[in-house]
């Protein structure tokens, strides 16, 4: 069975991408539009220790330049916070695991939802502490890596496209559609392969659109197992999709599998779990094309 909707967390941080930036925030918050807006008084002191505690700022990252960040709050506010070499960034622990508890400041991407403790630092906020997870770390990852690796890919289809075609954050979620799997497996029923051809039809219909798959597992069994099958039923949509409806391969970002993480429901009743098995193919479309 399958289910067209923006509910899944997945969906969800990938829609923050897409987000608009308010231009209507307070000076110290206003994110500079090119570097020459920018005046460089100093680098920030080796040791944050001793400057006044800031803010405590979550949200997701919305623009980079050089060491400052702009983080964009629920609320729509916008934050200028600068990124000095004392600042300790940090992913949580997680089944995943990114290979590493402490980050480089090149693992700051837009998109990526994080909190930030900060200091002041004359008029401005210093990031002491940056926060993110594991797993919004590898789904900002491939999403970047997989329009770059589309973009090397189908030299010839692609260049056609790599001109209206930036980054990632210049794309739109229009919808997902979730395609269910009975307990271990990855077989696609024919009603799911309809609305799998439909879903490619209606991303055809949008000019520029690239679709993201990723595939899930209930907590039933081990990490090992749950990695494989997510992986496998991903795998299993990309090449349908690709093979019975004509969906072409460098307007697929890299497919994965996130085993059970990211649940829409509960693992703790089989309907939850139902809901839980599932494949999510997110259509994106360029904002260039989307009046945004």
């Amino acid at each position: 069975m399958s289910d067209i909707s923006k509910g899944s967390k997945i969906t969800l941080m990938l829609a923050t991408l897409a987000v608009a930036v308010p231009t209507s925030v307070s000076a110290q918050q206003d994110m500079p539009e090119s570097e020459s807006d920018i005046t460089v008084t100093g680098l920030p002191p080796a040791d944050l220790s001793g400057l006044p505690e800031g803010p405590e700022i979550e949200g997701f990252i919305s623009a980079r330049d050089a060491d400052r960040m702009q983080v964009t709050s629920d609320n729509g506010s916008n934050t200028a916070i600068t990124v000095a070499e004392a600042t300790q960034i940090r992913a949580s622990k997680g089944f995943l695991g990114i290979g590493r508890s402490e980050l480089g400041a090149d693992s700051l991407l837009n998109g990526l939802p994080v909190t930030v403790e900060t200091v002041e630092w004359g008029d401005n906020l210093v990031a002491s502490k940056i926060k993110l997870r594991n797993n919004d770390l590898k789904t900002a990852s491939m999403i970047r890596n997989g329009t770059a690796q589309g973009f090397a890919e189908q030299t010839a289809a692609t260049e056609a496209l790599r001109g209206r075609v930036g980054d990632i954050d210049k794309y739109n979620i229009k919808g997902t559609t979730n395609v269910n799997f009975d307990t271990g497996k990855a077989v696609l029923s024919a009603q799911d392969k309809a609305e799998l051809c439909n879903t490619a039809a209606q991303a055809e219909a949008m000019e520029n659109s690239l679709l993201l798959v990723v595939g899930y597992t209930d907590s039933t069994g081990d990490y090992e197992f749950n990695q494989q099958l997510s992986e496998k039923r991903a795998s299993r949509v990309v090449n349908y999709m690709q093979q019975a409806c004509g969906w072409k391969p460098y307007r697929m970002l890299t497919p994965t599998g996130m085993a059970k993480a990211d649940p829409i429901a509960s693992n703790d009743t089989p309907e939850g779990k139902a809901q839980n098995r599932r494949v999510a193919v997110n259509i994106m479309v360029s904002k260039s094309v989307d009046g945004i």
